[in-house]
This record gives C-alpha cells, structure tokens and sequence, in this order.
C-alpha cells in the first residue's frame, strides 16, 4: 500500500457546507484482511494505536446525507464492499472494499448508495472535538456548522500512518 491517500475537496453545495480547507483522504488497501478472522478488530487496534480510538464503533454508513461539524472521523472498511457519496448531494462517488480506509474533515458529507449484504465499517474519532450529527437536509444546522467547523481541533495524528502519517501534511497539522 502507498503511503498516500487520494484526496478530495468539496464545496459547499448549499446544505452540506463540507470543509473548506481540509481534503477528505482515501487510503485504498490501506489494510490487508484477508483471511483476517475479526477484521474489525485489526481495523480497531490501527486506530486505536494511531490515536484515533475514541467513541469507535462497528456498523454501516447511513444511507442520507450526513456530516459531523464538530469532529473529524475514520471509516475503516473491515468486510465487503460499497458505493459510497462524499461531499454531500453533488459529490463524488466512490467504490470501498475491506482495507480501504477514509478520513473525512469535519463537515464532509457521506452516505451510503450501496452495500453488500456483508458490508461493515469501524468508526472512530481523535480525542480532539465532539460528536455531533448533522443531516444533509436541514438549512439552520448548516448554518451553525458554518460556525463549528472552522473551530474543529487538528487531529495529532493520521489515523492510518500515526504522528508521521500524510495527514499531517496534508491537514498543515503542527
């Protein structure tokens, strides 16, 4: 696996603000899980070692629109496969196999398309911030996170790679 991520910026398209400054990343294949017994269990020590273990969880993607406006988030993909939307209604789609990990900036916006009936992701989340959720359809939550999501502490570490990990470079992290 490349040390380096796909990047994607969003704009804002009107509800889902997405973040102005930060670029979601994509680290495909960032895990190997085959023959893995409890995939997400890998998936957890990685982020869990990296820093990023608070508040994880296992399940799926919702299918709506969703941000988080106060805090950054991981998904790592430990069974199956999706089609999954970042950036909100008019963003980009993507193809996610177990392995594949995204870190979405505060104010990203995702949903499910599609999942196969195996599909499971671990969530999780730095020390830095607070959980919120923020759908894609209301106009006054947009507008607070407008406010929020500039105020969102950088992470001190990429979830992936640890304290020398690319996001750190890319996010401008001290």
């Amino acid at each position: 696996m490349t040390a380096e991520p796909l990047t994607f910026r969003f704009k804002d398209d009107g509800l889902v603000p997405n973040n102005p400054s930060l670029p979601a990343l994509v680290y495909k294949g960032a895990l190997d899980l085959s023959g893995a017994s409890e995939p997400e269990a890998k998936i957890e020590k990685l982020f869990t070692a990296n820093g990023w273990g608070r508040d994880m969880w296992r399940d799926g993607i919702f299918s709506y629109v969703h941000y988080h406006s106060m805090i950054h988030e991981a998904l790592g993909v430990a069974r199956g496969r999706a089609r999954v939307q970042l950036g909100g209604h008019n963003g980009e789609v993507l193809e996610f196999s177990a392995g594949d990990i995204a870190v979405l900036p505060a104010g990203t916006g995702h949903q499910r398309l599609f999942g196969s009936e195996d599909f499971s992701v671990v969530g999780a989340y730095p020390p830095e911030g607070t959980y919120n959720l923020c759908r894609g359809d209301n106009p006054a939550e947009r507008g607070k996170a407008l406010t929020t999501i500039p105020n969102v502490p950088a992470p001190q570490s990429d979830p992936v790679f640890g304290k020398d990990g690319p996001l750190l470079t890319l996010w401008r992290c001290p």
